[in-house]
Order: structure tokens, then C-alpha cells, then sequence
């Protein structure tokens, strides 16, 4: 993968303007969220409507549908956030998961990943379809894993930020690509100020 600062310019200078604030949104989302902040799904439900289009748009078929369960997630997100334990003003807490249940949970996702990527080969013109499949659908898992507020979603979307820079390289969203390292050094951060949320730090 060669890293083209020429390729890259132009296409900062081709991007649509609601690549921009669908990058802009991205961001917030993902810095609220790090906050704990309910709010981050309401950024995040209009950044994900964005990218719904363009996707689908360039045939990242998956990555169309992927964005659409955004769009969802982010209503459950908010209102899930929002209610909190439900006893008055208390927030929901972040908790953390065994070792065994991650293992069920990436051997469930690469399974459905493999018969998505499949399906996507036999029955439709997608790009990519394995590596956009993987994407997706650790991506489903990580967003419901954020909402429950699960401490390691942050560590699954390093995961999966860098496996979508690959996606995006080789499918022309080179602007993108920058929005995704950013994911990555924003998920580091996510960690680390939930982890402290949680030991009261």
C-alpha cells in the first residue's frame, strides 16, 4: 500500500462537501462518546445517514448496510444512554466482559463475516467482499458492545478501524482514510478515559 501525499491532496480537493461533514461528524461522535457524553449518538446518526449515501453509492454494499444499522443503533444508543439504570438520575455503568465471552463472540463474528463475505461474492458486484464483510460485521458487534457500554469495544474498534483503512485504500476514499486513523488514535483514547471512569480514577 503506497502512500501517495500527491493522490492524497487531490483528494482532499475532490471531496464532496458532505464527505466533510460527515468526517466532522464522525469525529465528535466518536470524542462524545469517549466523554460518555449521550450526545455522541445524535452526531453520530447524521455522520452515518452520510456515509449511508456514499457508500452505496461507490458499492461498498456492505458498508452502506453497516451505516444504515448505525443509523438505528444510534436512536437505541441515545435513548439507552440517556435512560441510564433507570433509577432517577444514575448513568449507566461501563462494565467489562470475560475472556470466554469474547472468544464466543469473535468466533460467532468471523463465522457470520465468512458467509456475508460469501454471499456478497456470489450474489452481488461489492469490492472487496471478505474484507468488507469482516468490517461489517465486527462493526455491528463493537457498536452494540459501545452502547451496552462494554470497557473492551474500544479495543475491538482498533481492530476494526485498521482493517477499514485497508477497505478504503484500495476503494478510492482516500479522505476517509484519514477520518479512520484518527478513529484509531481516538479508540486508544476511549480506553484509556473509560477505563479510569471505571476504577473511579
Amino acid at each position: 500500500m503506497n502512500f501517495d501525499l500527491a493522490l492524497l491532496f487531490d483528494a482532499f480537493l475532490a471531496m464532496s462537501k458532505w464527505e466533510i461533514v460527515a468526517v466532522i461528524l464522525g469525529i465528535l461522535y466518536v470524542i462524545l462518546a469517549a466523554k460518555e457524553s449521550a450526545w455522541c449518538w445524535v452526531s453520530g446518526f447524521f455522520s452515518t445517514l452520510i456515509y449511508t449515501i456514499l457508500f452505496w453509492e461507490g458499492q461498498l454494499l456492505s458498508s452502506a448496510l453497516l451505516n444504515f444499522y448505525y443509523m438505528g443503533m444510534s436512536i437505541y444508543g441515545f435513548i439507552l444512554w440517556k435512560r441510564g439504570t433507570g433509577k432517577g438520575d444514575e448513568e449507566l455503568p461501563i462494565t467489562s466482559w470475560p475472556l470466554s465471552k469474547h472468544i464466543i463472540g469473535i468466533v460467532i463474528a468471523m463465522l457470520f463475516g465468512l458467509v456475508v463475505g460469501y454471499l456478497l461474492t456470489t450474489y452481488t458486484s461489492a469490492r472487496l467482499p471478505y474484507l468488507d464483510a469482516t468490517v461489517m460485521v465486527f462493526s455491528i458487534f463493537a457498536t452494540w458492545m459501545l452502547a451496552q457500554k462494554i470497557l473492551a469495544n474500544w479495543l475491538y474498534w482498533i481492530f476494526i478501524d485498521t482493517a477499514a483503512i485497508t477497505l478504503y485504500w484500495s476503494t478510492g476514499y482516500y479522505v476517509t482514510i484519514i477520518l479512520f486513523m484518527v478513529y484509531v488514535m481516538l479508540s486508544v483514547y476511549g480506553y484509556i478515559s473509560w477505563r479510569k471512569s471505571k476504577s473511579g480514577v
